[in-house]
This record gives C-alpha cells, sequence and structure tokens, in this order.
C-alpha cells in the first residue's frame, strides 16, 4: 500500500475515533474513488503515490466545482460544505502554486520549447511539456489561461 493511502487510511481512524464526522465521510468518499480508480479497466491495480494524488486532485476540483454550483443556486450550506470537503482534500495534495510561481514555469516553458512568439497555435506544444511540471500543483485550467495570456501577450 502506498504511502498516501496508508496516511488516508489512518487518518480516517483517527477521525472516526474523535467524532469528526465531516473529515470521516470526506476521507471514506476519496478512499472510495481512489479503490473504485483501483478497480477500473480490465486488470485492478495498486496506485502509486503519484497517480492517488490525481485522484485526490479530482476529487477536489468536483468539490470546489460543486460549491460554486450551489452557490449560484443559493445554496449557501450546501456550497460550505463543499468548501470545507475540498480544503480537507487539499491538506492531502502538494503544495498549491501561486500565481507568480506558475507564471513563472509558464514563461520557463515557453522558451524551453522555442515556441515564444509562435502564437496560441503553440498552445498544445507548450501545455504538453508543462503538464508534467505542474501536475497535481496547478489547475489545469488556471495554467491554461496563464499559456494563452503569455502567447498572446
Amino acid at each position: 500500500m502506498t504511502e498516501l493511502k496508508q496516511r488516508l487510511r489512518s487518518d480516517l481512524t483517527v477521525s472516526i475515533k474523535a467524532r469528526d464526522q465531516l473529515r470521516a465521510s470526506t476521507l471514506r468518499m476519496v478512499l472510495t474513488a481512489i479503490s473504485n480508480a483501483e478497480v477500473a479497466g480490465k486488470q485492478s491495480r495498486e496506485l502509486t503515490d503519484e497517480q492517488v494524488v490525481d485522484v485526490l486532485a479530482s476529487e477536489g476540483k468536483r468539490r470546489r466545482e460543486a460549491a460554486a454550483a450551489f452557490a449560484g443556486a443559493d445554496r449557501p450550506l450546501q456550497a460550505e460544505k463543499e468548501r470545507a470537503e475540498a480544503a480537507i482534500i487539499a491538506d492531502y495534495l502538494p503544495e498549491q502554486l501561486s500565481a507568480e510561481q506558475l507564471s513563472a514555469i509558464v514563461a520557463e516553458t515557453i522558451s524551453a520549447t522555442g515556441t515564444a512568439g509562435a502564437g496560441i497555435s503553440a498552445m498544445g506544444t507548450v501545455m504538453g511539456a508543462l503538464r508534467a511540471q505542474v501536475k497535481g500543483r496547478a489547475d489545469g485550467a488556471a495554467a491554461a489561461a496563464e499559456v494563452r495570456r503569455q502567447l498572446a501577450g
């Protein structure tokens, strides 16, 4: 069992004993998503820590999107619950890049790929090279927006 998955399971036990229902239910949900990812496809497999981080990032994104939808539908209690769940999931993700750090990494990637001045048509090339550098540390939409901004400018 991977280190991150073991940490999630032990934290679940602690939160159950502490009667922290929100954390316990969130961790149960995440562990279920990890188990589902392990048995998806033709053959079951044990996920690596990197793959577990991918599942966590996906679950966190779902919570943020649901919170925005609930807030837009004037359901503040549900939106707050989703934001709280997203915060719990974020505790297990690598530290997120700031806007300045992301901007610097995008600028480095553009110069490394030689696509400076190529315009928006180089977006795929830059995103392909950038994805590995920011995986799990930055939202894909934010990275794409920054690439688009720098390529257009």
